[in-house]
Formats: structure tokens, C-alpha cells, sequence
């Protein structure tokens, strides 16, 4: 999956998955574009890679914000290319405990704002470099609570359904222009977005896994950096669920 010389945008790529991914494609090869809210982690992900003998640099963004994803844009308009994209950036932090009904319109807005807007903004705002090449790769990090349909979540699951319903309807766009796009659905994973999840819902994932280890980042980055790569050139409009098995759609 050798991904030498491929330009690839993460957003949110400054802690967790989205840094594991970072690292992952840049191992491949690829060129990244770490597209960061918080500029701290951001520069630490980029002097790791390098440090790594990869090549990435840092870009400031905040994927809810129009006018940041359009300096995003120019960016990497001005800079030389784009190959991919991986809408990583999210809300997951300490979301859950609510029911549908005592979430407030605010704490509804803010998530989809960043879950489910923002990826939609990133996508509209990159995806004509693509058109104009000829060629590309969109990636949507989804979740497979969605899919499950966990408790007390529900403005979660509704943004990350969204951006499952979104995948499908960009990969009907954007196919006739030869770029592809897919979602990866993870599991409960391990790191900082886990953290503050309630002991019960890690404890019915090691239950119901039917690998029952706990999810690390690194058993995600293969699937994506697979969906990037000129092997995955005929697979678009799909939603690979990474979870060890705990959802079997």
C-alpha cells in the first residue's frame, strides 16, 4: 500500500486515531497535512513524523468554521496537490450520559457542528482539487455506535449516522471523477476520547467483542491506509466497521 509522494489531509490528527493515522500514512509513504484545532498538538504530530523521516506539515483548523477550512483549502491549493482526505476531527470526549430527551438543542448543535457538518465542509472545500486531478480519496471516520445504536448517546449517533448517509452520497458525486469515498466505522478505542467513557460501556464491548482485547489505534490505521491506497481503487460508497466484532452488521 505504498503511498510515496500522495498528499493526504487529516483533520483532528493531533491526538489518538487521528495521530495514529497520521503516523500510519506517513510510514506509507504519504505527505501529511495536519489539520489540527489545537496548534500544540499539531506541531508535536508533524516534529514526530519528521523526527520519523516522514514528511508532514501543520495547518491550524477548526473543522466547524467556514472561513478556517477555506484557509485550509488555499492551503493546500497553493502548496502542491491533494491526493486524500481523512475527516477524522470529532466531538467524542464525555458526550454520552444523557437521554434523547434532556439533550439540550445546544449540546444537539454542537456536536453535529463538528461530527457531521464539519466533515461536509472539508469535503466541499478540497474535493473540486480532486475533481481537477482526476483522482482521490475521501475517508470518514464514522463510529459503530451508530450502528448499534448505544443509549444515552444519541446526538453522537446521529452525527456519526449522518456522515455514513453523507459517505453514500458523496461516493454517487464523485465516482465518475475517479475519487472514491468510504467510511471506517471504529469501535470503543483506547485513548484520550476514551478516557472519560463510563466503565460500563468498556465492560459491554469486552463482553460482546467477539475479540475480546481491548481496540487500540494502530488496528484501525490499516483499513484506512488500505482504502487510500491504488488497491482500494473499486471500492466506494462503503462502511468498514473496525470493532473486533462487536457490531456484525
Amino acid at each position: 500500500m505504498n503511498l510515496h509522494g500522495r498528499r493526504v489531509v487529516v483533520t483532528g490528527a493531533g491526538r489518538g486515531l487521528g495521530e495514529a493515522m497520521a503516523h500510519a500514512i506517513a510510514a506509507e509513504g504519504g505527505s501529511i497535512v495536519v489539520a489540527e484545532l489545537v496548534p500544540e498538538r499539531g506541531e508535536q504530530v508533524v516534529s514526530d513524523i519528521r523526527a520519523a523521516g516522514g514528511a508532514a506539515e501543520f495547518i491550524p483548523t477548526d473543522v466547524s468554521d467556514e472561513s478556517s477550512v477555506a484557509d485550509l483549502a488555499a492551503h493546500v491549493s497553493g502548496s502542491g496537490g491533494l491526493w486524500g482526505l481523512v475527516n477524522n476531527a470529532g466531538l467524542a470526549d464525555a458526550v454520552g450520559g444523557k437521554t434523547f430527551w434532556d439533550i439540550t438543542p445546544e449540546e444537539w448543535d454542537r456536536i453535529h457542528s463538528t461530527n457531521a457538518r464539519g466533515p461536509w465542509l472539508v469535503s466541499r472545500a478540497l474535493a473540486p482539487q480532486m475533481i481537477g486531478a482526476g483522482e482521490g480519496r475521501i475517508i470518514n471516520i464514522a463510529s459503530d455506535a451508530a450502528l448499534y445504536g448505544s443509549p444515552r448517546l444519541a446526538h453522537y449517533i446521529a452525527s456519526k449516522g449522518a456522515l455514513i448517509a453523507l459517505t453514500r452520497a458523496m461516493a454517487r458525486e464523485l465516482g465518475d471523477h475517479g475519487i472514491t469515498v468510504n467510511a471506517v466505522a471504529p469501535g470503543l478505542t483506547e485513548g484520550p476520547s476514551a478516557e472519560r467513557i463510563p466503565a460500563e460501556r468498556h465492560a459491554l464491548y469486552a463482553a460482546n467483542r467477539a475479540i475480546t482485547r481491548p481496540q487500540q489505534p494502530e488496528d484501525v490505521t490499516g483499513t484506512v491506509t488500505f482504502l487510500l491506497s491504488e488497491d482500494a481503487g473499486y471500492i466506494t460508497g462503503q462502511t468498514i466497521v473496525v470493532d473486533g466484532g462487536f457490531v456484525m452488521p
